[in-house]
């Protein structure tokens, strides 16, 4: 389950990225603002689970 979160993670920070990018090029700013936060959300996910892992060991 760790490896699919982390899989998970990755997609949302690179769904994120992509988002903000064509925000900024289009000028729209609710679409890089939807971009901001879908980063965050993957970077958020990416951490608990490198937390999880700390704890594991």
């Amino acid at each position: 389950m760790s490896g699919e979160e982390k899989t998970q993670a990755k997609g949302e920070q690179a769904k994120g990225k992509a988002k903000e990018a064509i925000g900024r090029l289009l000028g729209n700013e609710r679409l890089t603002a939807e971009g901001r936060a879908e980063r965050a959300k993957g970077d958020a996910r990416q951490a608990k689970e490198k937390v999880k892992d700390v704890f594991k060991d």
